[in-house]
């Protein structure tokens, strides 16, 4: 599917463009972040919430490490912080998390099956890790436009999203 270097480009990107979106939301008041304004998740706050949590379950899957203090995840809309600061320095935090795991791997590493209970229910589904990996990076790009759009909708600037203006994606001293 794909391998270590591109794994660790979308964890790149993935840690780029949450430390981007935060910034702008630090600029918002709370009650901005926390307005309901019909996402999947209710508002910016509860969207990065869900993101956070959902990181950690599958972190806590690929690793076998505890990811949560109390051990519980009741809903892929449980509140994790209510506190916006520590929303955002745990979500720095776990996205270097999620950059060391990636830059540990090897090509081979991601042939590696891992079996788990959905958090919605049902049987016990196995996935390799390449595919899981895809997974998350891919369910971020997607409530990360869930959340440009509620950022737009508040009348703020989000800036650029695209990969290629990441500073990592450009080739030093190269034009096109």
């Amino acid at each position: 599917m794909n391998t270590v270097g591109s794994m660790h480009m979308q964890a790149a990107y993935n840690r780029w463009m949450n430390e981007r979106l935060y910034a702008v939301c630090a600029g918002m008041s709370d009650d901005e972040r926390k307005r309901d304004l019909g996402a999947f998740f209710r508002s910016i706050h509860g969207t990065f919430n869900h993101l956070l949590l959902t990181d950690r379950v599958w972190l806590e899957r690929v690793t076998g490490e505890r990811m949560f203090a109390d051990g519980a995840v009741t809903s892929l809309a449980q509140e994790l912080y209510a506190d916006f600061d520590t929303l955002r320095r745990e979500r720095a935090a776990t996205d270097e998390r999620i950059m060391d795991f990636v830059d540990a791997l090897r090509d081979d590493d991601l042939l590696r099956v891992v079996t788990y209970t959905s958090l919605l229910g049902g049987p016990k589904r196995s996935l390799r890790l390449d595919g899981i990996l895809m997974h998350l990076f891919h369910h971020q790009t997607h409530h990360r436009g869930q959340i440009t759009t509620l950022i737009g909708q508040l009348g703020h600037d989000f800036g650029d999203t695209d990969m290629i203006l990441m500073p990592e994606f450009t080739v030093t001293g190269q034009s096109s």
